[in-house]
């Protein structure tokens, strides 16, 4: 009988919602933590997770059987149910509607792990604008404006 065999590097960039529920230093690992938790629960692979105040990035090996969608559907709806449990922030937490996500070759693993768990230091230079941006001109995505996420500046 013949297996199924795949390699798919998946890199996820999703942003909150609100401005005032912005993702703080002293609880953004455990977030971390707990959205590798959740792509273990589909059966993805998690490779790393990170972000900065406004965003998360997820890089992770996609299950075959589940799509793209389906596995940031929950990441982000199990997170945001999470982060309102333990009332990490005033009001309500919410992420924004939408995501990128873009696929890598397994050549280009460790250098995407590096990119994702420096990303404190790369905000120090780059606003999250200008690095969402970046990756959809990077990997050619057209886009239309009215449809990117609402960044912040601070």
């Amino acid at each position: 009988m013949a297996n199924t065999y795949t390699q798919l590097n998946v890199h996820a960039v999703f942003s909150v919602k609100g401005r005032r529920n912005f993702i703080s230093k002293k609880w953004s690992e455990e977030l971390h933590k707990y959205i590798a938790g959740t792509l273990k629960e589909t059966k993805n692979f998690s490779l790393a997770v990170g972000g900065y105040k406004d965003h998360v990035h997820i890089f992770f090996e996609l299950n075959p059987s589940i799509s793209v969608s389906d596995v940031l559907k929950n990441v982000k709806s199990k997170s945001s149910k999470w982060i309102n449990i333990k009332n990490f922030v005033s009001g309500k937490f919410e992420w924004q509607a939408g995501y990128g996500a873009f696929t890598y070759s397994r050549s280009q693993r460790n250098a995407v792990i590096k990119y994702i768990m420096k990303q404190e230091e790369h905000h120090g230079k780059h606003s999250f604008k200008d690095e969402y941006l970046e990756l959809l001109r990077r990997n050619e995505i057209k886009y239309e404006d009215a449809y990117i996420f609402e960044f912040y500046d601070d």
